[in-house]
């Protein structure tokens, strides 16, 4: 999938959906399925790790222009327990390497300080490395006091292993008698998710064409709007950030009335 040269027509668009979304209303929490990066490489003649190199890239860029348009929340999918199962040594090294180096990279970046952004993660993080682990730990602590924005890192992730695991620690904390007269509704279930101050998301982008959330936050997806688009992750561009906008905001949001 390969993309054209930019034209005079291209920049053209560019200002005309800028004037469309500027002054809309912009969702307060994105969730980001980055999507494609193996097709990308093949479609390239590209090795793998030079995709995820891309597609580590294309990220820094992304969160610079979602902070840009003053949403507040971003959640990435970085990693699915499916994928840290199935795919193979190498290609799981390969992004896993990407992840830890764009988590130390946080910490010496103007993103997270000119933009205030607490970073957190989710998941099953006992199955990461030890050095994975560490800068996980050092980001989140070095970044805890900031309060204007949020990103969340989704990594060796499941929603529907997050909802088991709640209901499961919920269960052994009223067997131990730490609950009393338990009645189940969504405030009690939600903190015992793996971050239960994480908000619901409002939109949810997906590249490369496939149209499938994926096992992506499946409680907090309840009343998403979503937005698949076909170019493959290393080529997502600000244009088409902007259309996912427009889109959400042409959006009635009647949440299930």
């Amino acid at each position: 999938m390969q993309r054209k040269l930019m034209t005079p027509l291209y920049f053209f668009y560019e200002k005309i959906l800028w004037n469309q979304i500027k002054n809309g209303p912009m969702p307060n929490h994105v969730g980001i399925i980055p999507d494609g990066n193996r097709r990308w490489a093949k479609s390239n003649n590209s090795s793998v790790s030079e995709a995820y190199l891309q597609g580590y890239k294309k990220l820094k860029e992304v969160l610079i222009w979602l902070a840009e348009l003053g949403v507040k929340n971003v959640t990435v999918f970085a990693l699915s327990t499916e994928n840290c199962d199935k795919r193979t040594k190498y290609e799981l090294e390969a992004i896993l390497n990407y992840i830890k180096k764009g988590i130390d990279d946080l910490l010496n970046e103007e993103y997270v300080y000119k933009y205030q952004v607490k970073v957190r993660t989710i998941g099953k993080v006992e199955k990461l490395s030890d050095g994975l682990r560490l800068s996980i730990s050092n980001v989140v602590e070095k970044t805890s006091s900031f309060n204007k924005r949020r990103l969340t890192l989704a990594i060796c992730y499941g929603g529907r292993q997050e909802i088991l695991d709640a209901v499961s620690k919920l269960m052994d904390d009223y067997k131990k008698g730490s609950v009393k007269n338990l009645v189940l509704d969504e405030e009690v279930l939600k903190k015992y998710f793996y971050d239960s101050e994480l908000e619901d998301i409002d939109l949810v982008i997906r590249t490369s064409g496939e149209m499938r959330i994926s096992n992506f936050l499946l409680w907090h997806l309840a009343y998403s709007e979503l937005f698949f688009c076909e170019v493959y992750w290393p080529e997502f561009r600000k244009i088409d950030l902007w259309r996912a906008i427009r889109s959400y905001q042409r959006r009635k949001r009647n949440y299930g009335a």
